[in-house]
């Protein structure tokens, strides 16, 4: 008899393995229907320690859980349907939604208006269905408007900070990589200030209470302190920027990036030097701010240590040291002599030097990653932001847990409460900036349609109290600040 070769021999024992894994796979499917009466029969067949009525109770939970996904897969295969057959109205208005993007809340457009709102319309559907299982957010029927009044463009590297003065006249303060900080008339965002006194990345900016003068902290290890004199110029007819929904979203890419190579503040009055410099940090010196009555200043740097100052001597009064990593903020309580600074470490903590021969410390941990903000109320709240993508609140007369907690979507930046509304706003490193409410529910979340809003990470946020146009303030990595003027309807002030 002739024997079959090597290679025949193995293409027959493959063609064999195939023919029992399908017949296999059919003998398994074809069990599938009888499958909750085997499992019952085998969990009986079983040794097990549990009373049969749990063991039949577990079957039935488990069951319902069952029936409860292939639901879901099936409402899941039926806005796939829905998908395809808007894809193909779309296709022929020029455009096509890709389901994958849609899976992950997504949506790019840059076709006509009526395109814009069917696309939204199905975006909103698919997110809709898909909230059994992913959402853990809280929100609103109602829907604050936010209007986009003024851009300020001049510097040549990111913004780290922006700032309002406190006092008359009211202009804004932006903080630079590009080593320079720059002062704006907000009706015209026309430049006033520049100030060039420091050798590194400007990263933050704060104004005296009472007085003219500007606290910035710097990448070259210093922390300056310095006068500026402003005058307002005549403010021009504001250009005519339709009202959009805090919750209207477009994507576009970084390529939109407005062009900043011409030097608009090149022609601004320039200050050179600082009223005083604090020298006493071993690293970057990451933020400043005033302590009430502007008598002196603290100061928080890589170097792990925060210094509180003289500003009138720029003598070191107190050297504050315990956290573990580098230090990402620091800020002051409006009305009492209070500091609170946060860490790479993940914690915060709140300094008390309200009684002159006890200076007390508190450390609080709750957040998972960088603390990149922690911020006063005017009431008795703390509110921290952290790179594990939450924001919380906390009350100073109990802080041993968060009274709400905020969960996003991306890491959080430099955050700022309003003083009348008490309302947080949080920039993201996606470029997004959203409004919460202090218990937690979201208000709105700042356009990003037809050109408008940041087109890179947003770094910070500020609120205005005094400004009649402009309340909010957020500054990005595009190299810009923009104002904004926020509406918030009293039906959700009140909530």
């Amino acid at each position: 008899m002739p024997t079959e070769s090597g290679s025949w021999a193995a293409a027959r024992q493959t063609k064999q393995k195939r023919k029992s894994h399908s017949l296999s796979i059919k003998r398994t499917n074809s069990s599938e229907q009888d499958r909750p009466g085997l499992q019952r029969d085998m969990l009986e067949g079983q040794d097990s320690k549990l009373p049969a009525s749990v063991r039949s109770t577990l079957l039935e939970l488990f069951g319902q859980i069952e029936r409860e996904f292939e639901n879901l897969y099936i409402e899941n295969l039926e806005l796939r349907r829905e998908i395809d057959t808007l894809n193909e109205r779309l296709a022929v208005e020029g455009q096509t939604v890709d389901g994958a993007e849609l899976s992950k809340g997504q949506m790019k457009t840059k076709a006509s208006h009526s395109t814009s709102q069917l696309s939204q319309k199905l975006k909103t559907t698919y997110k809709a269905s898909t909230s059994k299982i992913v959402s853990s957010f809280k929100t609103t029927t109602s829907r604050a408007i936010c209007q986009l009044v003024k851009e300020y463009v001049g510097h040549r590297d990111g913004l780290w900070d922006v700032s309002v003065t406190r006092t008359q006249p009211v202009v804004l303060g932006t903080a630079s990589a590009d080593h320079t900080a720059l002062l704006w008339s907000i009706e015209t965002g026309k430049c006033l200030i520049k100030y060039v006194g420091h050798a590194g990345s400007v990263n933050s900016i704060k104004f005296h209470p009472t007085e003219q003068i500007a606290l910035t902290a710097s990448g070259d290890q210093t922390a300056h302190i310095w006068r500026y004199m402003v005058q307002l110029p005549t403010p021009q007819p504001a250009a005519d920027t339709s009202q959009i929904s805090g919750e209207e979203e477009v994507e576009f890419s970084d390529k939109d990036e407005a062009d900043g190579d011409g030097d608009i503040s090149s022609d601004c009055p320039t200050v050179r030097a600082p009223l005083s410099s604090l020298k006493s940090h071993q690293g970057v010196v990451i933020a400043a701010d005033w302590l009430v009555g502007g008598k002196q200043a603290v100061t928080a740097s890589w170097d792990r240590s925060a210094n509180l100052y003289d500003v009138e001597t720029s003598e070191l009064v107190h050297s504050l040291t315990g956290h573990d990593q580098e230090l990402t903020h620091c800020c002051t309580h409006s009305t009492q002599r209070l500091v609170v600074t946060s860490s790479r470490d993940t914690t915060f903590r709140l300094w008390d030097f309200r009684d002159p021969s006890i200076h007390s410390v508190n450390v609080f941990q709750g957040h998972t990653d960088t603390v990149t903000s922690a911020v006063f109320t005017v009431g008795d709240n703390v509110v921290s932001g952290s790179d594990d993508r939450t924001v919380k609140v906390w009350d100073l007369k109990n802080m041993r847990s968060p009274i709400a907690t905020i969960r996003t979507d991306s890491a959080v930046n430099r955050i700022s409460v309003s003083v009348g509304q008490r309302i947080i706003a949080l920039p993201h490193d996606n470029r997004q900036v959203r409004l919460f409410d202090m218990a937690g529910v979201r208000l709105a979340r700042l356009p990003r349609s037809n050109r408008q809003g940041h087109r890179r990470m947003v770094c910070c946020t500020a609120w205005s109290e005094d400004h009649p146009t402009c309340n909010l303030f957020t500054c990005g990595f595009d190299r810009q600040a923009i104002g904004w003027n926020i509406n918030i309807p009293a039906l959700l002030q009140e909530k």
